[in-house]
């Protein structure tokens, strides 16, 4: 199918850009997509695949329990899955995830609690639904937890604060999504900035 492999190959360009950054260092991070036509099922890239090597060819399908479908029963997704379940099953629009283990969303994770504030930034515009620079932003920061089914009702108890579309995981990295991959790049390429802005700031 056109639009699977489309998006199978500008993912992958994504991730080996992300990894270039230093935001998908070794093995880390994962990435997903899913299409209107297949709506119980999600391509996820797959666990353990060095990102400077990632492509095409590494993604694998799950259900929206994050089990793989029977045609990659041998495959092994990545232990985070369930977070892009529970992302798609909140935000129904939204078509891919991306996701970061970049240097400054876990120096800044270590400076905040709950939430991150932005004002006065141009770049803030970068978030769908934000129009003004004048306008305060609040992402939210996460505990991290190995538990996945933990971090899933902790993801739903604060799901009303992700107005801007990404979140960071504390002494982890962020989570951004969008209902096409420009505008989860967008998101993601946006909160990145802003914490490198922030972190340069203030040290």
């Amino acid at each position: 199918m056109e639009e699977i492999q489309y998006l199978k190959e500008k993912l992958a360009e994504t991730i080996s850009a992300n990894h270039k950054k230093g935001w998908s260092p070794a093995t880390s991070t994962n990435y997903s997509f899913r299409i209107d036509s297949i709506e119980e099922e999600i391509f996820v890239s797959r666990s353990g695949i060095d990102k400077s090597e990632f492509s095409d060819k590494d993604f694998i399908k799950v259900d929206f329990d994050g089990n793989p479908t029977i045609e990659f029963k041998d495959f092994k997704p990545s232990a985070e899955t369930l977070i892009h379940c529970i992302l798609y099953d909140l935000f129904p629009l939204t078509k891919v995830i991306l996701h970061s283990h970049s240097v400054y969303s876990v120096l800044n994770s270590q400076k905040y609690s709950d939430e991150i504030l932005f004002e006065g930034y141009e770049i803030q515009k970068g978030f769908k639904g934000q129009t003004t620079h004048e306008n305060q932003v609040s992402i939210p920061i996460l505990e991290n937890s190995q538990d996945m089914i933990a971090f899933s009702n902790l993801m739903k108890s604060k799901s009303e604060l992700f107005t801007n579309h990404c979140f960071i995981i504390k002494n982890h990295g962020t989570y951004a999504w969008g209902e096409n991959i420009f505008e989860a790049k967008r998101h993601l390429e946006t909160i990145e900035y802003l914490l490198e802005v922030n972190w340069k700031l203030n040290h």
